[in-house]
């Protein structure tokens, strides 16, 4: 177990690579919104107010007309142009989380009127059936097809947006139906996404974004336990390969953690330790049949997830509830047949 002195390490070595307009980048050199606000709710954790405060402003200078942010940005220009729906719910977790950890009522008005552009754009990509497409590409059309893990996440952003505009009072019912139909295909319609099963986000995502809680989370991740958790090293990034990434790792800390499995969820961030550098970053991955990490890599946002996950297990902020508490209000059909949606597929 890090503790908090070791966790400020870890997120400074988040604000070493936070380029000069303020955007976090992939250790790649691009930048996009999602993990760009993930490593700032691991600054904000540490108390790193500027960095934190530079990265709200490259979010508030990258957004579009239409709410979105482009794919990639790279140098400060759009490399790809489209906008997908996940980055985009996730301001609203990150903004939830600064307030909860801080208290800036300032800062939390100031972007709330980003957070309202951002989700409405996301309910704009929801199905009649209630997934929600994954992006919108650079000419405007709507993607075929949803994602699973890409949902679980705006699930989530919807969930933290409603408490942000009821604080505010500026209540935005229309998003609350939406998380409300999301959560119900996520718990009761895995059929409706593409299948990503290879990848372990696709098995956990549903948890850590609050759709599915309970029996029938812990069912969930007794189904898959074996294919992707590797003891002593984490989890798996793909099932069919020998390699253990730190940020699924510590995502799956936390899915633990907001079921109250704390036991297991100790015990596999301490498995995720061997990737620590001395530095206080942390490593990507380890591919354990060569023995070596993979990519040969140190990333802003492995350490991030490292943060928010020592942050729930320990309490090291106002934040650190932030994945526990948001969940779906109600308990879908376990028999999916009688609620009375159309099929997804065949």
């Amino acid at each position: 177990m890090i503790g908090r002195e070791e966790a400020v390490r870890t997120a400074l070595s988040i604000a070493a690579i936070q380029q000069d307009d303020g955007g976090v980048p992939w250790p790649e050199g691009h930048v996009d919104a999602w993990n760009h606000v993930e490593c700032l709710m691991a600054m904000t954790v540490a108390g790193l107010a500027e960095p934190v405060r530079r990265g709200y402003e490259w979010l508030a200078r990258h957004q579009r007309d239409d709410g979105s942010w482009p794919m990639k940005v790279a140098g400060g220009v759009a490399v790809e142009r489209g906008g997908e729906s996940n980055h985009a719910a996730y301001v609203a977790a990150g903004l939830w989380h600064h307030h909860l950890v801080t208290g800036d009522q300032d800062t939390t008005e100031r972007h709330w009127p980003m957070v309202k552009a951002a989700l409405d754009y996301v309910v704009g990509l929801q199905t009649g059936r209630g997934e929600i497409v994954w992006e919108r590409d650079a000419r405007g059309r709507a993607a075929a097809y949803a994602l699973l893990t890409g949902c679980s996440s705006i699930h989530q952003g919807l969930r933290c947006g409603v408490l942000l505009a009821e604080h505010l009072g500026d209540p935005q019912p229309h998003w609350e139906l939406a998380a409300d139909r999301l959560a119900h295909v996520l718990a009761a319609h895995p059929e409706a996404f593409a299948d990503k099963s290879r990848y372990s986000m696709d098995w956990y995502y549903p948890v850590l974004g609050g759709a599915v809680r309970g029996t029938q989370a812990f069912e969930l991740l007794e189904r898959e336990w074996a294919t992707f958790v590797v003891p002593g090293l984490g989890i798996r990034c793909v099932s069919d390969q020998p390699w253990v990434t730190g940020a699924e790792t510590c995502e799956l800390v936390l899915a633990l953690d907001a079921l109250g499995d704390r036991e297991r969820a100790a015990r596999l961030f301490a498995d995720a330790q061997h990737l620590r550098h001395e530095d206080g970053s942390y490593w990507t991955g380890w591919q354990f049949a060569n023995g070596r990490h993979f990519p040969h890599e140190r990333s802003g946002y492995t350490a991030a997830a490292v943060v928010l996950a020592a942050d729930a297990l320990q309490g090291l902020s106002g934040g650190s509830a932030v994945f526990r508490d948001i969940c779906a209000p109600s308990v879908s059909p376990s028999d999916p047949g009688l609620c009375g949606c159309t099929p997804a597929r065949a």
